[in-house]
């Protein structure tokens, strides 16, 4: 790789080699550690005799922008660079679609931002502790003599037919659904397939309907794409069908473990859901997030599975059962949009990383998906029965837990009024990380409640973390 110097002309070859790489080194350019090229090479490559080159490196080592390392070769030195001028965004034709962008609240706290403490209850995480490691990188090694073997261009917009295969297989045996290799796409988690299907549905001015409380990343991303988004209020069977409001075109659910409150939609919602959709010529998206893990009561069917009109496109990821940083998801997708969504796909993207594919479908044909659920589960089964216990125990006088019967989150409501932010900052000085339900509400009045997210704390904390719950309860109860 050649270093970008540019000379003009034949004059005072030196100073301008030694204004560049002194601009560069000063603004940053040229980071700290980078190694620039050996004397001969840059002469070769500007034309300039080494001798000129030798004098300049050693100016500047001189000075201290450089630093010469014996036997290795010349080193930019470590030394505060300039801040240089950023342009404006008010300078901009754009700038106030810029300022609508910033101006949009980010989805959901990053608890990496403010520091994680030793027991964190942060909903949608997973402990790596729990990731079979030693099994994903033999996966890997397998994606990368795959990738060798190929012939080194773009690859399909829909992603791999083995891992669509596989995809296919999995969730028609897990939940249900009914669908075929083509039907399905892969995608970079499930917030890339929510904007594929928004891209192809909305326009501005659509209306979308969303649980409330519901997930805050897809309410804003529809947002963002000009829609108007309507907070329907959820009950104990879930989402009120009747209160979709009319001239609907998208409807966003999570039936199967409604986020955050957890309880499943019953049949006869989900039978009122779709004939709802279907009168109003709405797509229903089908947010199946963590129901993989189930814990009691007989197996329900996906909504999709029901949709007998080509209307529910139902979308998963892999965040869940192995880890959010590898950024792998799905949407299985009714025939009427699918063409549609791979264009946008192709237009976003062009298509999901390759090796991440070959590893995931190695591992799911080999059964270690499903050996990596089946542990997990068992993992976390005795994570939420403790919590559970704790929650009908000690902690009943002021907690409830809704009840639930899949995923790796509970939600518990207070039974009477207490200071959640003073409990949660109260919380972090004792390293126990909790979560307020209330910036999951939209248009609804928010309730007073916890997250109480089990796939990352590990579970001999937990009882520790419930005992310091207890012990800031009782000190801050004003009753």
């Amino acid at each position: 790789m050649e270093l970008h110097v540019v000379i003009n002309g034949r004059k005072d070859l030196a100073g301008q080699l030694y204004k560049q790489l002194r601009e560069a080194i000063e603004s940053g350019r040229l980071a700290a550690g980078m190694q620039l090229p050996p004397t001969r090479l840059l002469a070769e490559q500007l034309g300039i005799s080494r001798k000129t080159i030798s004098d300049i490196y050693a100016q500047l080592t001189y000075e201290s922008f450089l630093i010469g390392r014996v036997g290795k070769g010349t080193y930019v030195n470590a030394r505060p660079s300039k801040t240089l001028r950023k342009q404006n965004a008010c300078e901009l034709a754009s700038a106030d679609r810029i300022d609508a962008w910033r101006a949009l609240q980010s989805p959901l706290p990053d608890p990496t931002l403010t520091g994680t403490v030793k027991r964190e209850f942060v909903g949608g995480a997973t402990s790596k502790g729990q990731f079979p490691h030693d099994e994903w990188r033999r996966c890997v090694q397998y994606a990368l003599r795959q990738m060798q073997r190929s012939i080194g261009f773009y690859s399909h917009c829909e992603g791999l037919p083995v891992l669509r295969s596989a995809i296919s297989q999995h969730i028609a045996f897990c939940r249900g659904v009914v669908c075929q290799d083509n039907d399905v796409v892969v995608c970079n988690g499930t917030q890339q397939a929510l904007d594929m299907i928004s891209r192809v549905v909305l326009e501005k001015g659509s209306v979308v309907a969303v649980e409330d409380p519901g997930y805050p990343p897809a309410r804003l991303l529809f947002a963002s794409h000009g829609a108007t988004v309507v907070g329907v209020p959820v009950d104990q069977e879930g989402m009120r069908v009747e209160l979709i409001p009319d001239h609907t075109r998208l409807i966003y659910v999570t039936p199967a473990h409604q986020f955050p409150l957890g309880m499943p939609m019953s049949l006869a919602r989900r039978t009122a859901l779709l004939h709802r959709a279907e009168a109003l010529g709405a797509i229903i998206i089908e947010d199946d997030y963590d129901s993989e893990f189930r814990y009691e009561g007989l197996p329900t069917d996906s909504l999709q599975s029901m949709d007998e009109r080509g209307i529910v496109a139902f979308v998963g990821t892999f965040s869940k059962t192995l880890l959010p940083e590898l950024r792998l998801g799905y949407a299985v997708l009714p025939p009427a949009i699918l063409e549609a969504v791979m264009k946008a796909k192709q237009f976003m993207d062009w298509h999901t990383s390759t090796l991440p594919q070959w590893a995931l479908a190695r591992f799911m044909s080999d059964g270690e998906l499903q050996k990596h659920i089946r542990r997990c589960h068992g993992i976390y089964a005795g994570r939420r029965e403790r919590i559970l216990s704790r929650l009908n125990g000690d902690l009943s006088p002021w907690l409830e837990a809704i009840h639930t019967t899949a995923g790796f989150h509970i939600a518990a409501l207070f039974k009477h009024p207490i200071d959640l932010k003073l409990l949660i900052e109260l919380s972090r000085k004792v390293e126990v990380g909790l979560y307020s339900i209330e910036g999951f509400y939209y248009q609804q009045a928010p309730k007073n409640g916890l997250l109480m997210g089990f796939g990352s704390i590990e579970t001999l904390d937990i009882d520790p973390a419930l005992d310091r719950l207890r012990d800031i309860l009782l000190q801050i109860d004003e009753r």
